[in-house]
């Protein structure tokens, strides 16, 4: 596997969606959030370790009583194609019955591993199950899973930055790029 150049930005083929288009889009998640559980306490998970500036940055936009958890799930190792075996690394802490949950993932592609997630956590009896999925890649999905708020849809591409990884770089990169293909290949 190829070693990241000293300057990851070099990695970078093509910037998707700038730092600033994420801030503005954030904060539209965080508004419509707001909106649909007025009144209401929610429970936020993110899927680590992807999900994690997202989240922070989400939580930032967020005018209600909220409670955080982490899960910590693995189908992808270190390769970039799913393995299509979903293994839960770190369960929740917190209990979810008859609580609003929202799941925050980094992105959705095949769709696998949140329809195990859903499937899961259903059967722990949540008052409602939501999804917010940063980035929706449509083009890879083999399950149809219902993602009540999407940040953005991108193409069949390999991206990186905003949390994103490749072997556990990159995730630090302000914005979306594509990762040029000789970093992975």
């Amino acid at each position: 596997m190829p070693t990241p150049t000293p300057s990851l930005y070099h990695d970078v083929a093509e910037v998707l969606i700038s730092e600033e288009q994420i801030k503005r889009r954030v904060a539209e998640l965080g508004a419509r959030i707001n909106k649909d559980f007025a009144g209401e306490q929610i429970l936020v998970i993110a899927v680590l370790k992807g999900a994690l500036l997202f989240l922070a940055d989400l939580m930032r936009h967020i005018d209600l009583p909220l409670a955080v958890d982490f899960l910590a799930v693995s189908s992808y190792g270190t390769g970039t194609q799913s393995s299509g075996v979903v293994r839960i690394l770190k369960d929740l802490d917190e209990p979810i019955e008859h609580r609003h949950v929202i799941i925050v993932e980094d992105i959705v592609d095949s769709g696998r591993t949140l329809d195990y997630l859903l499937r899961l956590f259903r059967q722990r009896h949540p008052a409602t199950l939501h999804v917010c999925a940063l980035l929706d890649k449509r083009d890879r999905r083999e399950i149809d899973v219902p993602i009540d708020y999407v940040g953005f849809e991108v193409p069949d591409a390999f991206v990186v930055g905003y949390g994103l990884d490749f072997a556990e770089h990159y995730r630090q990169l302000p914005f979306i790029g594509v990762l040029k293909p000789e970093i992975y290949q």
